[in-house]
């Protein structure tokens, strides 16, 4: 009866840390049916320093149109979001460091801040003021945008944006969904601010503080970093057991003859 009893709880012990795992890998448990939460205001990226973008204007004369041109160049379309041959060719400006950059004929033109749809209206609202071109179409076009997700997700890496608004879980969808192994909260986004580095957490096994959190929407050069789990950390040791090793069930088997040797004395 005493080997029944202590057989019973270890089993108990097993079964609650069964349950006490789920609660750690699935997303979203305060989120019910038919229950709305809450989205931070949404947030469209705005051009920085360094950022590559494309501005095309068109028009009925094409001719005259060409003046606000850049000569077209080989632009690799590893740098380009949504690029799927080897090579395209882009008018590419580079937003400098003081968040400008140099337009033909209209000069220097302040574009940090602005979104693209911003920027599309501001090119075209000035050559039409300044009687440059009367029916101008201005296509505007970010080039280098992407994330970095890292860590505990089954494909880390880059990712191209190809979008004005992207949202971690967009990210993390992109980089193949967390691993088994993949700790769910905190989950953590890294974002250069200035010059500052911050650092925000996500839980995402709560949806209300996903939604709520600055770093829903992802900006270019945003890192996502998730942890490993202690399953996987003990791995990492050279004498590390959990429950799918073959030195575990030797443990516990070991464990069990121990106590069952000393009941019968």
């Amino acid at each position: 009866m005493q080997i029944k009893y202590i057989l019973g709880i270890l089993l108990v012990i097993v079964l609650f840390s069964s349950c006490d795992s789920s609660k750690k890998v699935v997303y979203f448990q305060d989120l019910k049916p038919g229950i709305s939460e809450q989205l931070i205001a949404s947030t469209q990226i705005t051009f920085r320093p360094e950022d590559k973008l494309s501005i095309v204007v068109s028009s009925k004369d094409p001719q005259l149109a060409s003046l606000f041109n850049l000569p077209i160049a080989s632009f690799r379309a590893g740098l380009a979001s949504g690029a799927q041959n080897s090579n395209q060719e882009m008018s590419v400006y580079t937003v400098d460091a003081q968040g400008d950059i140099e337009f033909p004929v209209l000069g220097k033109i302040r574009v940090a801040g602005m979104t693209r749809s911003e920027l599309a209206g501001y090119i075209k609202d000035r050559l039409i003021k300044e009687n440059l071109i009367k029916d101008p179409v201005v296509t505007v076009e970010f080039m280098n945008l992407s994330v970095f997700v890292l860590g505990e997700v089954n494909k880390p890496g880059r990712i191209n944006i190809d979008r004005d608004r992207i949202t971690v879980l967009d990210a993390i969808s992109m980089a193949g969904d967390l691993s088994i192994y993949g700790k769910r909260n905190p989950v953590y986004v890294l974002r250069k601010e200035g010059d500052k580095e911050t650092a925000y957490q996500l839980d995402l096994c709560s949806a209300k503080q996903i939604y709520s959190s600055p770093a829903y929407y992802l900006q270019q050069n945003d890192v996502i970093y998730v942890e490993p789990n202690s399953v996987r950390a003990r791995q990492s040791t050279v004498n590390g057991n959990n429950v799918r090793s073959t030195s575990f069930w030797m443990s516990l088997a070991s464990l069990l003859t121990t106590i069952t040797v000393l009941i019968v004395k």
